[in-house]
């Protein structure tokens, strides 16, 4: 391990994180140290972390992989140790003392998120059932909550498949995240409101909502430089939002314009004061729920 940050060179020109969001095309030529072992890296599958993903594949090379799954399913990987590095849920983060954050880089919401969304068949006041998209437990936690905050309890909950009609579910309300999230108006006919989750948190709280982060799970590759490739990794990928809208944009069923929006207004990639705030925040009443130890 080493114990200060390194810099990279590409040929004559010098980077850092400090200066990455100034150059171009940073990640290519940037193997990691021989020192480190392989290192197994995991990603959620949204477009949501499309930027912090950018080029880390061909910057692993032969020294790791990259590998993409629901945030769920990353954290139970972590958790079993089938990947070293996960961008997972922070909730999951919370659960294991022994898990550490080794980049400053995150997918944090300043207010309305979009992409994470709380259906109400009737007033929010009259729930006693919800169901919970599968695939994030962060916003599982970040419902309840929410709805504790509201309610003054937590309603009884089960579990929503990801590929189940949220129609057809016997609740009174319905968690959704990602792609389906973001298209509200093809639930008008079944729901009467719903709480965009990101913004329900800005009005309690004040403060920016983390939903997931890059951890570790053991010390035995070099965390320092891997956390700087991770970071100079965002400041490629949000330098590429226009070129990732254009190619993601059929895929989500939006606009190339509605992509950039959302990458650009409604995800933000830093861990900065306001974000380490709220995700201390966040922490504290998950625990005062005894949602986590």
């Amino acid at each position: 391990m080493v114990t200060k940050t390194e810099t990279f060179w590409k040929g004559d020109d010098r980077f850092s994180p400090s200066n990455a969001s100034r150059s171009q095309g940073l990640l290519i030529d940037l193997p990691l140290s021989p020192i480190c072992d392989f290192v197994r890296v995991g990603a959620v599958s949204y477009l949501n972390s499309k930027p912090l993903i950018e080029g880390l594949d061909r910057v692993l090379g032969n020294f790791g992989s990259l590998s993409t799954d629901l945030p769920s399913k990353l954290a139970d990987q972590l958790h079993g140790g089938q990947i070293d590095i996960g961008l997972i849920p922070v909730v999951e983060f919370f659960r294991k003392p022994t898990f550490r954050r080794v980049s400053t880089s995150a997918i944090v919401s300043r207010g309305p998120v979009w992409s994470v969304r709380l259906f109400f068949r009737g007033s929010p006041d009259s729930v006693k059932r919800v169901a919970m998209d599968e695939g994030s437990r962060t916003s599982v936690a970040l419902s309840k909550v929410l709805l504790h905050d509201r309610l003054g309890k937590i309603p009884e909950t089960i579990t929503l498949p990801m590929h189940s009609d949220p129609s057809e579910i016997d609740a009174d309300a319905v968690l959704l995240i990602g792609d389906r999230a973001m298209h509200p108006e093809q639930f008008v006919d079944t729901f009467a409101e719903n709480w965009d989750l990101g913004e329900k948190w800005w009005q309690v709280t004040g403060l920016p909502f983390v939903f997931a982060t890059w951890v570790a799970r053991n010390s035995s590759f070099d965390e320092i430089r891997l956390g700087d490739m991770f970071d100079l990794a965002r400041e490629n990928g949000k330098a590429a939002i226009p070129r990732i809208a254009t190619e993601s944009a059929s895929l989500y069923q939006l606009s190339e314009e509605a992509c950039r929006e959302y990458l650009t207004h409604y995800i933000h990639f830093e861990l900065d004061s306001a974000a380490l705030k709220g995700l201390e925040e966040f922490r504290s009443r998950c625990h005062h729920l005894s949602l986590i130890p």
